[in-house]
């Protein structure tokens, strides 16, 4: 019985010029963006502040410290009931948006490590990219794919973020309070906590999406949809023929 020849493995040719061409430099600022979308969103932390008085005139601060991936309903803080001065009660934050900040970041990190891959494949594998026209074809699903993925995400945590803005408010800290709901009790809400990191993520995560809307464009022209499988040559006479 004849032996069947193993298959010969693509060989490594190391090649800089894709990464001048749109489909490599864009997949080179894909990933770049994407560790700034999963970075400013990840590694997110806040601290909300407000402050309540009760008649007596004893006055204490409320600090709510929250982070990634945003279970507020168990953060917990204590807050004074003003019947007794050395009472205080155990009172959480609204709402758990782990779900849509964890799908973003998750998103992320496969966009992060997608792009090394390709930009592999790109700039060590060119021949073998070119040659197999199912490569192509696939990294046209693939950054398909991740247009959508980044649509879905980015639009989900937008949202996502603004009912963390709206938990997180100091106004919020004193509504849960039972006694700021008396007259005779002073609660003051304090300075927002600084949001800009996660309003940059929101950002970070659109612009995703525009990249890899415009790159499917230049995935696509090197599918074989696009390109002719046989492409004409010139004869002797200089006409075209196709085969």
């Amino acid at each position: 019985m004849e032996a069947v020849p193993a298959q010969k493995l693509p060989e490594f040719k190391l090649d800089l010029r894709p990464l001048k061409e749109p489909l490599g430099f864009i997949k080179v600022l894909e990933w770049i963006f994407a560790i700034f979308a999963f970075g400013t969103c990840g590694g997110y932390s806040g601290e909300s502040v407000a402050s309540v008085k009760c008649i007596r005139g004893k006055e204490e601060l409320i600090s709510v410290h929250f982070h990634y991936p945003f279970r507020l309903n168990r953060v917990s803080y204590q807050a004074l009931t003003c019947n007794n001065v050395t009472v205080y009660n155990t009172v959480y934050l609204n709402g758990d948006f782990s779900s849509s900040a964890e799908f973003f970041v998750t998103i992320g990190v496969f966009t992060f490590l997608y792009c090394m891959a390709a930009l592999l494949l790109y700039v060590g594998y060119q021949n073998f990219y070119l040659q197999n026209k199912y490569v192509p074809l696939a990294d046209f699903i693939v950054t398909v794919s991740f247009a959508f993925l980044w649509l879905v995400s980015s639009s989900a945590w937008a949202q996502g973020l603004t009912d963390v803005k709206r938990a997180t408010n100091p106004t919020a800290l004193i509504s849960n309070v039972d006694a700021c709901q008396r007259q005779d009790v002073v609660c003051t809400p304090g300075a927002l906590p600084p949001m800009g990191r996660l309003n940059a993520s929101v950002i970070f995560g659109f612009m995703n999406l525009i990249l890899w809307s415009g790159n499917s464009w230049f995935t696509f022209k090197e599918t074989s949809w696009h390109k002719p499988e046989n492409p004409p040559v010139e004869d002797a006479q200089g006409s075209k023929v196709q085969y």
